[in-house]
């Protein structure tokens, strides 16, 4: 098929909201009840049944819900025991709430490399938790790629190092059979509109620890209310923390959860819509000279809301003109290697509040020519190939003198 001039759709469109979590919104609008905790409310709340819901669907003891992922990634850090001054590890390809969450526990992010594969750099993990003395992890499944879990965790075991997932872009997707999130001490998911549960905001953890989880409820803003927690750990827990724990007031909203929770049941077709156009996207991509899509494990059962690829041939100056000219004819890629942060897109020489902001050298290498662009529900099978010709013409413009 011939190239449209332009592409008549919106790549950034997010899941729409279904009917059923509309009426369900509208109900508690009516009702007042937008806030998750009342004295005569009980555990009947929708952010109660959503953490229950949740914690069944991922086969996790607890979970608590938030306002955001980035204050999941807090909540799980402080519970885990990071304290002022700590060192976390984190892995270079990332967004900036992985930072900003160690940061807003008063720890010190070190930036471990990548690989080509977008996953962590093992290798690199390793020296930087024997020169720094880390004792936790910070692991970002960055736009659904998953490292090799069984040999990461084997390998964060023998370091004695906790590890924290942040599934942000990972709701649904497994390694091996088990789910992201259910690898290390807690695993932190989101909500917010781009993301896999269209709620607008919110966040999740996941866990075992039952600490964890009781610090993590009290901190996030319960008061003496942490009953009304149906996924919740024992009375004994809260009794070890509910008087040694500050109240951050980062409460996930009845309205958010109520969004959310007819959601939860879409996920397995979400998860079949995303998977189908990202296979063929990748194959049709991955056809183009000059383009190199990342080598995806047989253990890695993704659920791809995004594509990610590189072009390594090009110059600054043509990789400009290559992605203007795809944004002019509607698919816009986003890209990781810019002089300045953009959108949501950054990296660690951006992040200047870091008392080292440097990309290390070989994640700088693999996002200098990184392109990202989202994969919307919406997006119709037959319009892949008028994004991949679309790419294939302004490569080959991109290239002439």
């Amino acid at each position: 098929m011939a190239a449209p001039e332009r592409l008549a759709l919106d790549l950034g469109a997010p899941p729409e909201v279904p009917e059923d979590a509309v009426a369900a919104a509208t109900a508690l609008l009516r009702g007042g009840w937008l806030h998750r905790y009342g004295e005569t409310l009980g555990d009947a709340s929708d952010a109660s049944l959503l953490e229950a819901e949740f914690a069944a669907l991922v086969g996790a003891r607890y979970c608590v819900g938030v306002n955001s992922c980035g204050s999941a990634m807090f909540l799980a850090l402080l519970g885990s025991g990071v304290r002022p001054g700590d060192r976390v590890l984190m892995n270079g390809f990332t967004l900036s709430p992985v930072p900003g969450a160690i940061v807003h526990a008063g720890a010190e992010p070190v930036i471990v490399e990548v690989t080509p594969d977008l996953v962590i750099d093992l290798d690199d993990l390793a020296r930087k938790a024997a020169a720094t003395g880390a004792r936790h992890l910070l692991l970002s499944h960055m736009r659904g790629h998953i490292a090799d879990m069984d040999r990461l965790m084997a390998l964060c075991d023998g370091l004695g190092l906790a590890v924290i997932e942040d599934c942000a872009h990972t709701m649904g997707a497994r390694w091996a059979g088990r789910p992201t999130g259910r690898f290390g001490r807690a695993g932190c998911f989101s909500l917010q509109s781009y993301k896999h549960v269209n709620a607008g905001e919110g966040g999740l953890i996941v866990t075992d620890d039952e600490d964890l989880a009781a610090r993590a409820i009290l901190a996030s803003g319960s008061y003496m209310l942490y009953g009304q927690h149906r996924a919740r750990p024992s009375e004994e827990a809260f009794a070890r923390w509910k008087d040694l724990t500050p109240n951050f007031s980062l409460r996930l909203s009845n309205l958010a959860a109520a969004l959310a929770r007819p959601q939860l049941r879409l996920l397995a077709e979400r998860a079949r819509v995303w998977s189908d156009r990202h296979a063929r996207l990748a194959a049709l991509l991955g056809a183009i000279p000059g383009i190199r899509l990342p080598h995806r494990p047989q253990q890695e059962e993704h659920v791809q809301s995004s594509i990610q690829f590189a072009v390594p041939d090009l110059g600054e100056e043509a990789f400009h003109r290559f992605l203007g000219g795809c944004r002019a004819r509607g698919v816009f890629l986003k890209w990781f290697g810019g002089a300045a942060a953009e959108g949501y897109t950054s990296t660690p020489r951006h992040w200047h509040y870091l008392p080292d902001a440097r990309t290390p050298p070989r994640t700088a290498s693999v996002l200098a020519q990184l392109c990202d662009m989202r994969i919307p529900l919406s997006l119709p099978a037959e319009a892949c190939e008028a994004i991949a010709h679309i790419v294939a013409e302004e490569l080959e413009a991109a290239r002439r003198p």
